[in-house]
């Protein structure tokens, strides 16, 4: 004889003992647990538990109906098809995690994602919390039979509603990323080191010029670089010295790279800055690497000229690929986070690029956009919690 597929649902407060007598209850009877789920949301408890039962369900169904009475509970027993939630389960593809984020996170905005989501025919599976501060950010298990077009739904999601969103496979390559390259100006810190410099130097205008004609096409950054560069000539070491100090952390910068570190994580910038930039910040927080462009200062004074090969769009491709291999990391294991044109190569080749705060031809290229202004939110794309990240600085 066939077992009988049933799903018991059990609602109320929340106290301790609740799960135990529920399970009780069934222990009563001859059945095998196929799925459970539990979630407790300002201490009211949802469990649902599917499992095959040998015997009589008007009998088991008096137990639990009995036993959620007791609990002050309330409780639903449905009879399904033994076979029909397996096939389609096997039938309805991969499973992915979908992470939203927004500050603050509407109903308006969830309503619309999770109506898209149904609108091609994929499911979600689970909802959790990861965080409320310093954003609202939640993680669906999606399961999808098309993940590139549920990315690119999701995508026009996110542009249409104003959250980010993204997306990732689900499975062990997920929770193997091992390191995390960052780049530097306008990522892990608000600034623009060289138009401090600049503004230092009494050039601002032209060297704002030589950036614009970059973004434009018109100029490769190797060169832009160079040209930039040689406009600080003369500029005293101390004035150098003095913008390293001044410049300003982006805010969770301290979190983001504590958290990946304490979590067993590599971490580290390639910049298209300066070397006596990073140096600061590689001290500053424990960085375990960093790549840069150097300086050359004589006598005290920048001569406007840079040091051996230039740290290019191509170069922190390079760099990141040289330190996976360091430290023995897939290429597929690593992250890396940027907001410019000049990071695209470094993203596309990274297991995961995200993009942050940044410049539309990166948001095409990155798997994921953050537009937050703050850098741990994205630890919650990683799938790390917020009390995740606290037990982290207990460590």
């Amino acid at each position: 004889m066939h077992p009988t597929s049933v799903l018991a649902t059990i609602t109320g407060r929340d106290r301790p003992g609740v799960t135990a007598a529920f399970f009780s209850a069934l222990a009563a009877h001859d059945v095998e647990i196929r799925d459970v789920e539990q979630v407790v949301i300002r201490d009211q408890l949802i469990l649902a538990v599917l499992f095959d039962l040998h015997g009589d369900p008007a009998a088991l169904r008096g137990s639990v109906t009995q036993a959620s009475s007791a609990l002050g509970m309330e409780c639903e027993v449905t009879i399904a098809d033994s076979t029909h939630g397996r096939r389609n389960r096997a039938a309805s593809g991969g499973r992915n995690h979908v992470i939203v984020l927004g500050h603050p996170l509407r109903a308006g905005a969830l309503s619309s994602v999770a109506q898209r989501i149904a609108d091609i025919g994929d499911n979600i599976e689970s909802i959790v919390q990861l965080s409320s501060e310093p954003v609202t950010s939640i993680e669906m298990i999606v399961r999808s039979r098309d993940p590139v077009r549920l990315r690119a739904t999701l995508v026009q999601a996110a542009e249409d509603t104003g959250v980010d969103i993204a997306v990732e496979p689900a499975g062990l390559r997920r929770r193997a990323k091992r390191l995390v390259v960052l780049d530097v100006d306008s990522t892990l810190i608000r600034d623009e080191a060289i138009d401090v410099l600049a503004e230092r130097a009494g050039v601002s205008e032209q060297v704002r010029a030589i950036t614009a004609s970059a973004m434009s096409g018109h100029l490769d950054f190797a060169t832009a670089l160079r040209d930039r560069v040689a406009l600080l000539e003369g500029l005293s070491e101390q004035d150098v010295l003095d913008v390293r100090d001044a410049l300003r952390l982006t805010p969770g910068a301290r979190t983001f790279v504590r958290t990946l570190r304490r979590l067993g994580y590599h971490v580290g910038v390639v910049s298209g800055g300066f070397t006596v930039f990073t140096d600061r910040f590689t001290d500053e927080l424990g960085l375990d690497f960093a790549a840069a462009n150097q300086l050359e200062i004589v006598d005290g004074r920048v001569t406007g000229r840079i040091l051996g090969p230039i740290v290019d769009r191509a170069g922190k491709a390079i760099a990141m690929a040289e330190f996976a291999a360091k430290y023995g990391v897939p290429l597929a294991q690593t992250v890396a986070v940027g907001d410019g044109a000049n990071d695209i190569d470094m993203l596309e080749a990274a297991g995961l690029g995200i993009a942050f705060n940044a410049k539309s031809a990166l948001r095409a290229a990155a798997d994921t956009s953050v537009n937050q202004p703050y850098l741990d939110t994205v630890l919650f794309v990683l799938g790390i919690s917020s009390d995740e990240i606290d037990e982290a600085d207990r460590l």
